[in-house]
């Protein structure tokens, strides 16, 4: 075989290695067949078997190479894995505020007798009456009567025809303002311990013209409230400071 036949099958050999390592080392192989001279002996045959011989052992290496599949030409390097999406946190929804609970209702206004109120102070304290105030308010006036040392026993209030109130046990009476009344009788206080105002308030109030103090004795005080039109009213025992409230209304 001569030379140029050999280096033509050579090159054939080289270029049907697959996934060849280098083109680099395949033109370095070829260049060095070129330049060698031609000349014959067995060294030189010899020489080209071994070079050849390593060339398919570097190609067969590199074609069952597992990690060739990673390798990026141009020398950038391997490619590394995308990471992994980290798991979304978990927002748990937060706990919607507890209502604040609701006030007690106004009471409604009423015409009639109610049945008496009894409060849960026990029966050794008297409470003290310390204030006794009106007011005029949008669709009522008012009247306050504030007290020291608890709460009274029992609070009724009846309305009645007529403005003709009884003075206490002395069998006198008192007529005041107004066309209609509302008798107030609370048990379980007294009006002289700590009260020193006025016992007779008379107003101008659309309805509310004349509060007063009709009876004061062993534990009983008794109001008079002389209205101008119809005696619809509302009462109600507040706190912080213990006081009788009671809303008479108004046109």
């Amino acid at each position: 075989m001569g030379n140029e036949d050999f280096r033509r099958e050579l090159n054939n050999a080289i270029d049907n290695i697959s996934g060849s390592p280098s083109h680099g080392l395949r033109d370095r192989v070829r260049s060095r067949l070129i330049e060698t001279p031609s000349r014959g002996g067995p060294f030189w045959i010899a020489g080209v078997a071994a070079v050849t011989i390593a060339v398919l052992i570097v190609g067969i290496l590199f074609v069952i190479n597992p990690n060739r599949n990673n390798a990026i030409i141009g020398g950038v390097g391997q490619v590394s894995p995308s990471p992994s999406a980290s798991p979304s946190a978990t927002t748990s929804p937060s706990p919607s505020p507890s209502a604040s609970p609701a006030a007690s209702p106004t009471p409604a206004f009423t015409c009639a007798n109610t049945a008496p109120i009894t409060t849960q102070q026990p029966a050794n304290p008297i409470a003290y009456v310390s204030a006794l105030r009106t007011g005029a308010h949008a669709g009522y006036d008012r009247v306050t009567i504030e007290f020291s040392n608890g709460e009274p026993a029992s609070i009724e209030v009846r309305p009645q025809a007529g403005t003709k109130f009884a003075l206490g046990e002395s069998g006198q009476t008192v007529t005041m303002a107004g066309k209609n009344g509302i008798l107030v009788v609370i048990r379980g206080a007294d009006a002289h311990t700590s009260y020193s105002g006025p016992r007779d308030l008379k107003t101008n109030y659309p309805r509310l013209v004349e509060t007063r103090i009709t009876e004061d004795f062993e534990g009983v005080v008794q109001l008079g409230l002389g209205i101008n039109g119809p005696a619809c009213y509302r009462f109600s025992v507040l706190t912080n400071p213990t006081r009788l409230v009671i809303d008479v209304q108004a046109p």
